[in-house]
């Protein structure tokens, strides 16, 4: 009987994730989801009262620390009711930054605030790492399960990295590291995957000193109502803007400008009701990577990236512009990118979806419009189920549709898909997209139900992919 039960639940089940699943036949159904989504992203308030953290001890000289006073000053702003902790004029030397809830931390023009280049000065925390649960370094600016936090103005954050300070922790030459030069992060890498695998109890996973494995510059975790608006980023020791599990993000005006090791622009990881408007990202990887989780961690906590606005962004250098994937293995669904533009002979790919069978999961409505792109390297469309190695959870990708694709300079192809026979990429649409300048139409395996409208390819009208 209870076999019986349990095969009817599982039926159930399976057609309701069925009766779920969206195949959109023209761009006015995305558009229309994107205005109802736009109505519940909004930046949070804040109580009108400013708090100087000059008023708090701290000197802009660029060598006294002020960790202190950013601490009392955001305590005391959050104690009294929240507002806007305002970082003046000068250079701030500080440690880690933790934002409590009902505050605006506003770096004000001709601010900048400079991280400490000493890994004492950035407590253990509650983290993720490249997809991953564990204890480690807290991220330069850290909130755990706050709710209305803002990074505001039109200052300056500098992580202050470079070949002799974090980068090289990522073992490559090019970023500094030498035989000679002690950290490398790949044996802790390596113990935290295992560890994962293992399903050990994440706050058991405990690095920091020794380990090598970077922080992240911004990283809200589990955080509700986030708004970063204006301010610009460089030289981060790893992922740049990183909200974990969060909801109601809302991402404005931001520069992103730095080229070190995994120095990806946006990770919004696992976070529902993103928006990243107006954005400028000029990176060393992707300028942005949807992600929700790594393997098991990503499948465990099941909770996928969801409903996320990329609009009206510039993206030069980078892996790719707008990316999903790889630590994806919670999924991602109703992703939008639409009037963004792309153009750098280091940008690898415009559209990139990365995944493997050691991920799993589905990844669903993704929807790419109006993106004007100068220059790309390897293909403006790129699907990949192989990105590392093999494992038993085949992933899904499913109803992507690409229009109003412009491309001047191509590269090497203009769809380049690499998939599984058992789970072909399914529902691909593209219409009214001009490549130029590519070296070969596509190259692509296992994909059904293409539709292709008025796709021309060098100058050749491409009505299929047979």
């Amino acid at each position: 009987m209870k076999k019986i039960l349990s095969m009817i639940l599982a039926i159930f089940a399976c057609a309701a994730g069925q009766a779920q699943q969206t195949t959109w036949s023209s761009s006015q159904q995305p558009l229309k989801e994107i205005e109802q989504l736009k109505k519940i992203i909004v930046a949070p308030s804040f109580r009108n009262k400013d708090y100087s953290i000059a008023d708090f001890g701290a000197l802009g000289d660029g060598k006294t620390k002020n960790t202190a006073a950013f601490k009392e000053a955001i305590e005391t702003c959050n104690k009294q009711g929240g507002g806007r902790v305002v970082v003046p004029k000068g250079v701030y030397l500080t440690g880690a930054i933790y934002l409590k809830s009902n505050v605006n931390l506003h770096v004000s023009e001709g601010a900048t605030i400079l991280f400490s280049r000493d890994s004492a000065d950035y407590p253990m925390v509650f983290t993720r790492w490249e997809g991953m649960e564990c204890v480690n370094f807290s991220p330069f600016i850290y909130a755990y399960k706050e709710e209305n936090i803002a990074i505001t103005g039109k200052g300056l954050l500098d992580g202050n990295a470079d070949n002799d300070h974090w980068w090289y922790w990522c073992g490559a030459r090019k970023y500094g590291w030498h035989e000679s030069r002690p950290g490398e992060q790949k044996p802790a890498r390596a113990i935290l995957h295992q560890q994962m695998a293992e399903e050990i109890d994440p706050h058991k996973r405990v690095f920091g000193d020794g380990n090598f494995l970077r922080p992240n510059f911004v990283q809200p975790y589990l955080c509700k109502n986030v708004w970063i608006a204006d301010v610009k980023l460089i030289n981060s020791p790893m992922w740049n803007l990183n909200p974990v599990l969060c909801e109601n993000v809302l991402i404005e005006g931001v520069k992103v400008v730095s080229h070190g090791p995994n120095n990806d622009g946006c990770d919004p990881e696992a976070s529902k009701n993103v928006w990243i408007r107006n954005c400028y990202f000029d990176t060393g990887d992707d300028c942005i990577a949807i992600k929700s989780g790594r393997d098991e961690d990503g499948r465990n906590i099941g909770r996928p990236a969801e409903n996320h606005i990329i609009e009206n962004c510039e993206m030069k250098d980078g892996h790719g512009g707008v990316v999903i994937g790889s630590e994806i293995a919670g999924g991602a669904k109703n992703i939008y990118a639409l009037n963004n533009v792309m153009d750098s002979p280091n940008l690898d790919r415009a559209l990139r979806i990365k995944t493997s069978s050691s991920r799993g999961g589905t990844i669903e409505n993704v929807f790419f419009y109006n993106t004007q792109v100068g220059q790309y390297k390897e293909a403006a469309v790129r699907f990949n189920m192989f990105y590392e190695k093999p494992g038993k959870h085949i992933p899904t990708i499913r109803n992507i549709w690409v229009e109003n694709l412009q491309v001047k300079g191509g590269g090497k192809y203009a769809v380049l898909s690499t998939a599984y026979e058992s789970s072909p990429v399914t529902d691909f649409t593209m219409v009214n997209c001009k490549i130029e300048g590519v070296k070969e139409a596509y190259k692509v395996d296992y994909l059904k139900h293409v539709t292709l409208k008025n796709v021309i390819v060098n100058g050749k009208e491409i009505k299929s992919f047979d």
